[in-house]
């Protein structure tokens, strides 16, 4: 490969990520606003601004396309809540709290409101089921990993491991509380609780 091909291939290649990243914000962005049912190939390419054609191209079919836009806007969020948590208190009772609510806002958000209408989906599109049960199980246990790291649990004590999990139910329950209504004052409050309730179980 001479000099020239390699060096006009790495503008295109930078191109065609940045149409691939595009594409990706703007089926989460689509399925929030618009539904399973409103969020075609071609809507969501028209938004990007690229050709259905090039849609197709990184994504050949509907399920490729949501499936990997959800994992890739849920990874980024995830590195995102890495990024910033050297900007946790020290652990304690604050950090507890800290932690708890950065979770929650994992599920309160955009992002949360378009994973919901690809699960509606699934229970019934039977192509794109298997991959969204496939995604989840990946979601849930960088979200536990994190989690765990976060609030510095020893998941060898008995009750620790059920309780972390159930702190990323709760998040998940009230980020569907919120789909309808803005639930932030209750939510702060039921927050602080759980940040008490989960000091106590924590070694």
């Amino acid at each position: 490969m001479s000099l020239h091909s390699a060096a006009s291939r790495a503008p295109q290649q930078t191109r065609s990520r940045a149409t691939r990243r595009r594409l990706l914000e703007a089926a989460v962005e689509c399925l929030a606003e618009l539904g399973w049912n409103g969020s075609t190939v071609a809507v969501v390419a028209e938004r990007a601004g690229v050709t259905r054609g090039a849609a197709q191209h990184h994504f050949p079919t509907r399920e490729d396309l949501f499936t990997a836009a959800v994992e890739h806007v849920t990874a980024e969020r995830l590195a995102a809540v890495r990024a910033h948590a050297d900007e946790l208190p020290p652990a304690g009772p604050a950090r507890t709290e800290a932690v708890v609510e950065m979770i929650v806002r994992l599920y309160t958000g955009p992002l949360f409101r378009a994973a919901l209408h690809l699960w509606a989906a699934a229970a019934t599109e039977e192509p794109l089921r298997e991959r969204i049960i496939a995604l989840e199980n990946h979601v849930g246990r960088e979200s536990h990993r994190a989690a765990v790291e976060f609030l510095g649990a020893d998941e060898s004590t008995p009750g620790v491991r059920e309780t972390v999990q159930a702190t990323l139910d709760m998040a998940r329950g009230l980020g569907l509380a919120n789909l309808l209504t803005d639930d932030g004052p209750r939510r702060t409050g039921v927050i602080r609780q759980w940040a008490r309730t989960l000091d106590a179980v924590l070694p």
